[in-house]
C-alpha cells in the first residue's frame, strides 16, 4: 500500500560512496520528509483511529436505535477524529527544491530557500513530546534571512525522535544538506 508521504532515509552510505546523490532524491520538485515518522507519532494516530472506530460504531448503533440526529453528531465526531489522526501522521518537516515546509496539526508554513539564512542544530532545553515539561536536548533551528527569532523545526524529544538519537542526527544532517545545496 503506497503511503502519501515519502521519506529520504532510503539512501544508504554505500550509495553515497558509489557516487549517488547524497541527498537521496531523484525528483527534487516533490515534497519529501527527510525522516520517517516516529513511533510516538504513529502510535498516537493509531490510538486516535481506534477511538474513531469506536465512535463510528456507536454512531451506527445510535442510528439503528432511531436517533438520526445523535448518530450524525457521532459520525461527524468520528470523521473529525480520523482527519486529526491523518494530520498527526503527516505533521513534520518536508523539503523540496522550492523550500522547506513545516506541517503542524492545524497549519502549515512554507519557507523558500532564499528566505533562509541558516539551518543549524543547537543544544537547548526542548519540550518533551510537545508537553510543557522541558528537558535538555537538541533542536534544529531555522534562521530567517530577514532577521527575527529563529524557528524550531524539530527537536530530539518530539514525537518523531524521542529515544531515536541516530534518526534525529540523520534528519538534521539531511535538512542542513538540503539548505546548503539550495543556497
Amino acid at each position: 500500500m503506497p503511503l502519501p508521504f515519502l521519506t529520504a532515509d532510503r539512501a544508504r552510505d554505500d550509495d553515497v560512496a558509489a557516487g549517488a546523490d547524497p541527498l537521496g532524491y531523484e525528483d527534487r520538485d516533490r515534497w519529501r520528509r527527510p525522516y520517517r515518522p516516529g513511533p510516538w507519532r504513529v502510535g498516537g494516530s493509531a490510538v486516535a483511529l481506534l477511538l474513531a472506530s469506536y465512535v463510528l460504531f456507536s454512531a451506527l448503533i445510535i442510528a439503528l436505535a432511531g436517533s438520526l440526529g445523535a448518530a450524525g453528531v457521532c459520525a461527524a465526531l468520528g470523521a473529525l477524529m480520523i482527519v486529526a489522526a491523518v494530520r498527526l501522521v503527516r505533521a513534520g518537516v518536508e523539503v523540496s527544491a522550492q523550500g522547506l515546509r513545516r506541517t503542524g496539526l492545524l497549519r502549515s508554513t512554507t519557507v523558500r530557500w532564499q528566505d533562509i539564512a541558516a539551518i543549524r542544530t543547537v543544544q537547548q532545553p526542548v519540550r518533551w513530546l510537545g508537553l510543557p515539561r522541558t528537558v535538555q536536548g537538541e533542536a534544529v533551528l531555522l534562521e530567517p534571512a530577514r532577521g527575527g527569532a529563529p524557528r524550531t523545526l524539530f527537536t530530539s524529544h518530539d514525537a518523531d525522535f524521542l529515544g531515536r538519537v541516530e534518526s534525529f542526527e540523520a534528519a538534521a544532517d539531511a535538512v542542513e544538506d538540503w539548505a546548503a545545496a539550495h543556497h
